[in-house]
Protein backbone atom coordinates (compact mmCIF):
# COMPACT_ATOMS: atom_id res chain seq x y z
CA UNK A 1 0.00 0.00 0.00
CA UNK A 2 1.70 3.27 -0.76
CA UNK A 3 0.23 6.74 -0.65
CA UNK A 4 0.09 9.00 2.70
CA UNK A 5 -4.18 9.64 1.74
CA UNK A 6 -4.58 5.93 0.78
CA UNK A 7 -2.69 4.55 3.66
CA UNK A 8 -4.24 7.12 6.28
CA UNK A 9 -7.81 6.26 5.07
CA UNK A 10 -7.26 2.62 5.40
CA UNK A 11 -5.73 3.13 8.91
CA UNK A 12 -9.14 5.07 9.84
CA UNK A 13 -11.10 2.61 8.20
CA UNK A 14 -9.52 -0.61 9.96
CA UNK A 15 -10.11 1.38 13.18
CA UNK A 16 -13.85 1.95 12.90
CA UNK A 17 -13.88 -1.90 12.33
CA UNK A 18 -12.42 -2.69 15.66
CA UNK A 19 -13.67 0.05 17.99
CA UNK A 20 -11.69 -1.17 20.91
CA UNK A 21 -8.74 0.02 18.92
CA UNK A 22 -5.09 -2.07 17.55
CA UNK A 23 -1.34 -2.01 18.52
CA UNK A 24 0.59 -0.15 16.04
CA UNK A 25 2.49 -3.36 15.06
CA UNK A 26 -1.54 -4.89 14.45
CA UNK A 27 -2.47 -2.35 12.31
CA UNK A 28 0.52 -2.01 10.40
CA UNK A 29 0.19 -6.11 9.48
CA UNK A 30 -3.37 -5.85 8.25
CA UNK A 31 -2.42 -2.84 5.92
CA UNK A 32 1.04 -4.30 4.91
CA UNK A 33 2.88 -1.13 5.74
CA UNK A 34 5.57 -0.58 7.69
CA UNK A 35 5.74 -0.18 11.11
CA UNK A 36 7.44 3.02 11.68
CA UNK A 37 4.86 4.78 8.55
CA UNK A 38 1.74 3.15 10.72
CA UNK A 39 3.15 5.06 14.08
CA UNK A 40 3.61 8.17 12.30
CA UNK A 41 0.19 8.50 10.33
CA UNK A 42 -1.13 7.46 13.87
CA UNK A 43 0.54 10.41 15.58
CA UNK A 44 -0.67 12.81 12.63
CA UNK A 45 -4.02 11.43 13.42
CA UNK A 46 -4.31 12.37 17.33
CA UNK A 47 -2.85 15.18 16.80
CA UNK A 48 -6.01 16.52 14.16
CA UNK A 49 -8.12 14.75 16.99
CA UNK A 50 -9.74 11.41 14.95
CA UNK A 51 -7.50 9.22 16.75
CA UNK A 52 -6.59 8.64 20.30
CA UNK A 53 -4.22 6.18 22.32
CA UNK A 54 -5.32 3.49 24.93
CA UNK A 55 -3.04 4.57 27.34
CA UNK A 56 -3.39 1.38 29.53
CA UNK A 57 -2.70 -0.80 26.71
CA UNK A 58 -0.99 1.43 24.31
CA UNK A 59 -3.44 0.67 21.59
CA UNK A 60 -4.97 3.43 18.87
CA UNK A 61 -8.41 3.58 18.61
CA UNK A 62 -10.96 6.45 16.71
CA UNK A 63 -12.16 9.06 18.84
CA UNK A 64 -15.87 10.13 18.53
CA UNK A 65 -15.18 12.96 15.99
CA UNK A 66 -15.32 11.13 12.84
CA UNK A 67 -18.82 9.88 13.55
CA UNK A 68 -20.14 13.32 14.74
CA UNK A 69 -19.03 14.62 11.66
CA UNK A 70 -21.02 11.49 9.85
CA UNK A 71 -24.06 12.24 11.91
CA UNK A 72 -23.58 16.03 10.97
CA UNK A 73 -23.72 15.16 7.78
CA UNK A 74 -26.91 12.65 7.26
CA UNK A 75 -28.59 15.12 9.66
CA UNK A 76 -27.71 18.32 7.45
CA UNK A 77 -28.67 16.21 4.32
CA UNK A 78 -31.97 14.94 5.84
CA UNK A 79 -32.09 11.35 4.86
CA UNK A 80 -32.62 10.00 8.82
CA UNK A 81 -35.29 13.11 9.68
CA UNK A 82 -37.40 12.17 6.18
CA UNK A 83 -36.72 8.59 6.64
CA UNK A 84 -37.11 7.49 10.74
CA UNK A 85 -40.85 7.70 11.19
CA UNK A 86 -41.44 5.64 8.49
CA UNK A 87 -38.68 2.54 9.51
CA UNK A 88 -40.13 2.95 13.04
CA UNK A 89 -43.44 2.71 11.67
CA UNK A 90 -42.48 -0.73 9.35
CA UNK A 91 -40.48 -1.98 11.89
CA UNK A 92 -43.89 -1.80 14.27
CA UNK A 93 -45.73 -4.00 11.68
CA UNK A 94 -42.73 -6.51 10.62
CA UNK A 95 -41.47 -7.38 14.53
CA UNK A 96 -38.07 -7.42 12.47
CA UNK A 97 -34.73 -5.36 11.68
CA UNK A 98 -35.81 -2.48 9.18
CA UNK A 99 -33.00 -0.59 7.52
CA UNK A 100 -32.73 1.92 5.16
CA UNK A 101 -29.53 2.25 2.59
CA UNK A 102 -29.21 5.11 0.13
CA UNK A 103 -27.10 5.06 -3.37
CA UNK A 104 -23.91 6.56 -3.16
CA UNK A 105 -22.66 5.33 -6.84
CA UNK A 106 -21.14 3.60 -7.10
CA UNK A 107 -21.77 2.01 -3.26
CA UNK A 108 -24.94 1.48 -1.36
CA UNK A 109 -24.50 2.63 2.10
CA UNK A 110 -26.61 1.90 5.64
CA UNK A 111 -27.76 4.86 7.27
CA UNK A 112 -30.61 4.44 8.73
CA UNK A 113 -32.49 1.43 10.82
CA UNK A 114 -35.24 0.65 13.32
CA UNK A 115 -35.69 -2.61 15.90
CA UNK A 116 -38.91 -4.30 15.44
CA UNK A 117 -38.56 -6.99 17.56
CA UNK A 118 -38.52 -6.42 21.35
CA UNK A 119 -37.74 -9.70 22.88
CA UNK A 120 -36.66 -13.35 22.13
CA UNK A 121 -34.84 -14.13 18.96
CA UNK A 122 -33.50 -11.53 16.62
CA UNK A 123 -31.02 -10.15 14.02
CA UNK A 124 -29.53 -6.94 15.70
CA UNK A 125 -25.91 -6.32 14.49
CA UNK A 126 -25.59 -3.39 16.12
CA UNK A 127 -22.53 -1.85 13.84
CA UNK A 128 -23.32 -1.51 10.25
CA UNK A 129 -24.51 2.22 10.13
CA UNK A 130 -22.19 3.47 7.33
CA UNK A 131 -20.94 0.52 6.29
CA UNK A 132 -21.02 -0.39 2.27
CA UNK A 133 -23.44 -3.38 1.70
CA UNK A 134 -22.19 -6.17 -0.38
CA UNK A 135 -24.62 -6.10 -3.37
CA UNK A 136 -24.07 -10.15 -4.74
CA UNK A 137 -25.17 -11.49 -1.38
CA UNK A 138 -27.29 -9.01 0.77
CA UNK A 139 -31.09 -8.36 -0.06
CA UNK A 140 -30.66 -4.71 -0.37
CA UNK A 141 -27.76 -5.13 -2.96
CA UNK A 142 -30.12 -7.57 -4.76
CA UNK A 143 -32.82 -5.39 -4.98
CA UNK A 144 -30.68 -2.25 -6.16
CA UNK A 145 -29.26 -4.74 -8.72
CA UNK A 146 -32.30 -5.72 -10.06
CA UNK A 147 -33.79 -2.03 -10.61
CA UNK A 148 -30.52 -1.58 -13.17
CA UNK A 149 -29.86 -3.22 -16.78
CA UNK A 150 -27.84 -6.23 -16.23
CA UNK A 151 -25.29 -4.98 -17.98
CA UNK A 152 -24.80 -2.42 -15.04
CA UNK A 153 -25.73 -5.16 -12.55
CA UNK A 154 -22.85 -7.10 -13.61
CA UNK A 155 -20.65 -3.86 -13.69
CA UNK A 156 -21.41 -3.57 -9.88
CA UNK A 157 -20.83 -7.05 -9.15
CA UNK A 158 -17.77 -7.24 -11.19
CA UNK A 159 -16.47 -3.60 -9.61
CA UNK A 160 -16.90 -5.05 -5.71
CA UNK A 161 -16.19 -8.47 -5.86
CA UNK A 162 -18.22 -11.38 -5.46
CA UNK A 163 -17.16 -12.98 -2.37
CA UNK A 164 -17.79 -10.64 0.38
CA UNK A 165 -14.85 -9.47 2.56
CA UNK A 166 -16.10 -11.37 5.29
CA UNK A 167 -17.66 -15.11 5.61
CA UNK A 168 -21.01 -15.01 4.30
CA UNK A 169 -23.25 -17.78 4.88
CA UNK A 170 -23.74 -21.19 2.64
CA UNK A 171 -26.21 -19.74 0.31
CA UNK A 172 -24.11 -16.59 -0.57
CA UNK A 173 -23.73 -16.94 -4.79
CA UNK A 174 -20.50 -18.61 -5.72
CA UNK A 175 -20.67 -17.71 -9.41
CA UNK A 176 -21.74 -14.60 -11.70
CA UNK A 177 -24.44 -17.02 -13.50
CA UNK A 178 -25.99 -17.61 -10.14
CA UNK A 179 -26.32 -13.61 -9.41
CA UNK A 180 -28.47 -12.91 -12.65
CA UNK A 181 -30.43 -15.68 -12.13
CA UNK A 182 -31.14 -14.41 -8.72
CA UNK A 183 -32.11 -10.84 -10.30
CA UNK A 184 -34.31 -12.68 -13.13
CA UNK A 185 -36.54 -13.83 -10.08
CA UNK A 186 -36.35 -10.57 -8.14
CA UNK A 187 -37.69 -8.59 -10.81
CA UNK A 188 -40.52 -11.31 -11.51
CA UNK A 189 -41.38 -11.89 -7.66
CA UNK A 190 -41.18 -7.71 -7.19
CA UNK A 191 -39.03 -8.11 -3.91
CA UNK A 192 -35.55 -9.47 -3.41
CA UNK A 193 -34.71 -12.88 -0.62
CA UNK A 194 -31.30 -13.36 0.81
CA UNK A 195 -31.50 -16.61 3.23
CA UNK A 196 -28.66 -18.07 4.92
CA UNK A 197 -26.84 -15.72 1.79
CA UNK A 198 -25.28 -12.39 3.40
CA UNK A 199 -24.87 -14.17 7.36
CA UNK A 200 -25.58 -18.11 8.12
CA UNK A 201 -29.52 -18.12 9.73
CA UNK A 202 -30.37 -14.69 8.71
CA UNK A 203 -33.29 -13.91 6.02
CA UNK A 204 -33.86 -10.29 4.39
CA UNK A 205 -36.27 -8.95 1.97
CA UNK A 206 -35.55 -5.58 0.13
CA UNK A 207 -37.37 -3.34 -2.57
CA UNK A 208 -35.63 -0.26 -4.09
CA UNK A 209 -36.97 3.22 -3.24
CA UNK A 210 -37.51 5.35 -6.25
CA UNK A 211 -37.29 9.23 -6.58
CA UNK A 212 -41.31 9.81 -7.62
CA UNK A 213 -40.52 12.31 -10.18
CA UNK A 214 -38.59 9.64 -12.37
CA UNK A 215 -38.63 6.68 -11.14
CA UNK A 216 -34.46 5.80 -10.69
CA UNK A 217 -33.56 4.28 -7.48
CA UNK A 218 -31.80 6.17 -5.12
CA UNK A 219 -31.86 3.66 -2.00
CA UNK A 220 -33.21 0.44 -0.70
CA UNK A 221 -35.17 -0.30 2.11
CA UNK A 222 -35.08 -3.71 3.70
CA UNK A 223 -36.53 -6.15 6.60
CA UNK A 224 -33.94 -8.39 8.12
CA UNK A 225 -34.64 -11.38 10.97
CA UNK A 226 -33.64 -14.48 12.01
CA UNK A 227 -34.71 -17.18 8.96
CA UNK A 228 -36.84 -19.37 11.09
CA UNK A 229 -39.12 -16.21 11.79
CA UNK A 230 -38.40 -14.64 8.40
CA UNK A 231 -40.15 -17.10 6.02
CA UNK A 232 -41.16 -16.97 2.80
CA UNK A 233 -44.90 -16.81 3.76
CA UNK A 234 -44.07 -14.06 6.28
CA UNK A 235 -42.16 -12.53 3.52
CA UNK A 236 -45.11 -12.37 1.20
CA UNK A 237 -47.27 -11.15 3.91
CA UNK A 238 -45.08 -7.90 4.67
CA UNK A 239 -44.41 -7.06 0.71
CA UNK A 240 -47.06 -4.68 0.57
CA UNK A 241 -46.28 -2.49 4.07
CA UNK A 242 -42.41 -3.17 2.96
CA UNK A 243 -43.54 -1.57 -0.95
CA UNK A 244 -45.99 1.06 0.23
CA UNK A 245 -42.94 2.40 3.52
CA UNK A 246 -40.77 2.66 -0.07
CA UNK A 247 -43.42 4.42 -2.06
CA UNK A 248 -43.37 7.32 1.33
CA UNK A 249 -39.58 7.39 1.66
CA UNK A 250 -39.32 8.01 -2.32
CA UNK A 251 -42.10 10.63 -2.04
CA UNK A 252 -40.64 12.21 0.54
CA UNK A 253 -36.88 12.10 -0.57
CA UNK A 254 -37.74 14.98 -2.52
CA UNK A 255 -36.82 17.19 0.46
CA UNK A 256 -33.30 16.09 0.77
CA UNK A 257 -31.14 17.19 -1.76
CA UNK A 258 -28.68 14.31 -1.51
CA UNK A 259 -31.80 12.19 -3.11
CA UNK A 260 -31.74 14.88 -5.72
CA UNK A 261 -27.87 15.06 -7.19
CA UNK A 262 -27.19 13.84 -10.52
CA UNK A 263 -26.08 10.24 -10.32
CA UNK A 264 -24.19 8.55 -13.27
CA UNK A 265 -26.40 6.39 -15.11
CA UNK A 266 -29.26 7.81 -14.30
CA UNK A 267 -31.41 7.15 -16.79
CA UNK A 268 -30.69 3.70 -16.58
CA UNK A 269 -33.80 1.30 -17.13
CA UNK A 270 -35.00 -1.61 -15.15
CA UNK A 271 -34.82 -4.77 -16.77
CA UNK A 272 -37.97 -6.81 -17.88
Amino acid sequence: MSGVMERTLSILELLAANPEGLQVSAIATELDMPASAAHRLLKELSQFGYVRQVRSQGDYALTIRLAALGLSFLGKIGVTDIAQPTLDRLAGISGELVRLSVIDYPDLVWVGVAQGATGGLRYDPGREQGVVVHLASSAGGRAWLSALSDEEALELVAAQGLVPPFEPGPAAPKAISEVMEILRETRKRGYSIATDSYLAGMAAMAVPIRRSMDGNPIGCLSIAGPAVRLTQKRMDELFKPLQEAAAEIGEASEASFFFNRSRPHADSAAAG
